[in-house]
């Protein structure tokens, strides 16, 4: 069982972040845009029980990868923590189609811009989203060394978001009052 430890962080720009992952020696891994699609039960089972399942397609210059992902809910910690199971898939068409089956509906849509970094045994992730603007994900293998990655970007004390890009959205969705359920920038 893989379990995703993050920090998640909102800041008002991505430049002065970049700036210090350049003086930290980061590694620049990508650029790419990713198109998350999220499913629930017409109840929506998943939401209430904090779990997810999210199909997502990368597009980058290489080409484009898509990904089943099934998140629990998360664990008490410090961290944004929780088991993650990641699943390749070819056709999203049939994957949609047989979730459908399966008696799963599309229920919320989005995009985001994010570049992608390595440091000190960590993935920085540097993402631009409607609705929401900026934010640094910071993952990593446990809290010691997220911290430590934090602290060399100097967000040592921004504070952590532990709600998910999707339960934002849906909020901010909510405050608009909208019934829209697919945001793209």
């Amino acid at each position: 069982m893989f379990v995703e430890i993050e920090a998640k962080l909102k800041v008002d720009s991505l430049e002065e972040v970049e700036r210090q992952l350049n003086a930290c020696d980061a590694i620049f891994v990508a650029k790419k845009v990713q198109i998350d699609c999220y499913f629930d039960t017409p109840d929506a089972q998943l939401t209430k029980t904090d779990r997810c399942l999210r199909l997502r397609t990368d597009r980058r210059d290489e080409g484009e990868r898509r990904v089943l992902t099934f998140k629990g809910p998360k664990q008490v910690d410090d961290f944004k923590k929780r088991e993650e199971v990641n699943l390749d898939v070819e056709d999203a068409e049939g994957t949609e189609r047989l979730l459908n089956g399966l008696g799963y509906r599309r229920a919320l849509a989005f995009n985001k811009r994010r570049e992608r970094w390595d440091l000190e045994g960590c993935e920085v992730a540097l993402d631009e989203l409607p609705l929401l603007g900026t934010f640094v994900e910071i993952e990593g293998p446990d809290s010691q060394r997220i911290a430590a990655v934090q602290k060399s970007l100097g967000l040592a004390d921004a504070p952590h978001v532990m709600d998910s890009y999707a339960s934002l959205i849906r909020e901010a969705l909510a405050q608009r009052d909208s019934a829209q359920t697919e945001v793209y920038l």
